[in-house]
């Protein structure tokens, strides 16, 4: 089951961690970010993982995907809201 906790907090640390990485210039600062965001998703709900994912098992890890990722994780979970 997604708790409405669960979908606020992911909003809220990705959203604001969306927000640092497209306006970044610093290669080492989106590479904290993706590593971050990473970890979190790593123990997030599997459930609400899957919800975002669409199935990708790669969601938010990979790195020629990141920014299009966060972008629509967002999406995904503003939806949830």
């Amino acid at each position: 089951m997604i708790t409405r906790d669960s979908i606020e907090t992911a909003y809220c640390f990705l959203h604001q961690k969306r927000n640092v990485y497209i306006h970044s210039s610093l290669d080492w600062q989106k590479d904290d970010i993706e590593y971050a965001i990473a970890s979190f998703v790593d123990n997030m709900s599997q459930e609400l993982y899957e919800s975002i994912s669409d199935g990708r098992a790669d969601f938010l890890r990979d790195h020629k995907q990141f920014q299009e990722d966060i972008t629509l994780a967002v999406e995904k979970l503003e939806r949830l809201l």
